[in-house]
């Protein structure tokens, strides 16, 4: 099980939840952004991610990383493959094993997806690099397709694609949709594993509780 926590105090209470394995921690490359998801400079934000890690490593759990504005922003703040690689590199200097790139409001495209993992993961082949997309219906498929094909093993997906970013200013943008990744392996015959039993009460849940 993964918690996303913002700061430190979030993390210190995570971390005694025994059912909790992964900690995530949004760092955006955005620097507006950062501040009004985390209340949080960038420099400070590295601080706290490195106090993370140590926490996480003496706890024996995992800190996993999210690049938040990983393929650009709404904000007009400077965006580059370069600053998106530089950052990448100086979370992985701190230890953290598992980056996860996030498409936060939607705008990335499947050859930047692509790309960016191609990149990352012949630079650091010590570190699982996952993706948490942000879709609308009609390009689903080519940003999981561009993933994919990058050999990405971690990939976010969320019932009904419930959740999303608010700043993305586009109702129909929302979390990547676990059927959708279903529906993306059975009609590319890849083996999913997943229990359709356990996977239906989930999904008749949710409907419960997100109306």
């Amino acid at each position: 099980m993964l918690a996303i926590v913002a700061n430190l105090r979030g993390a210190t209470d995570a971390l005694k939840n025994t059912q909790i394995n992964y900690i995530g921690f949004p760092f955006s490359i955005s620097p507006t952004f950062q501040m009004r998801n985390t209340n949080s400079t960038i420099e400070a934000s590295l601080i706290t991610v490195k106090e993370m890690q140590q926490m996480c490593t003496a706890a024996n759990k995992q800190l996993v990383v999210y690049l938040s504005m990983a393929f650009g922003n709404p904000y007009g703040d400077a965006y580059s493959d370069t600053i998106l690689m530089d950052y990448a590199q100086q979370i992985a200097d701190l230890g953290v094993e598992i980056i996860s790139l996030a498409d936060t409001v939607g705008m990335a495209n499947s050859a930047q997806i692509n790309h960016a993992l191609q990149v990352l993961q012949t630079k650091n082949t010590n570190i699982t690099y996952g993706v948490h997309l942000h879709t609308a219906p009609h390009n689903w498929y080519a940003k999981i397709e561009a993933a994919i094909n990058a050999n990405c093993k971690r990939i976010d997906v969320a019932i009904n694609g419930i959740g999303g970013c608010p700043m993305a200013n586009d109702d129909l943008v929302g979390n990547f949709d676990t059927l959708k990744l279903i529906e993306y392996c059975n009609q590319n015959n890849m083996a999913h594993h997943l229990n359709k039993m356990e996977l239906a009460k989930a999904i008749s849940m949710a409907n419960r509780i997100f109306v």
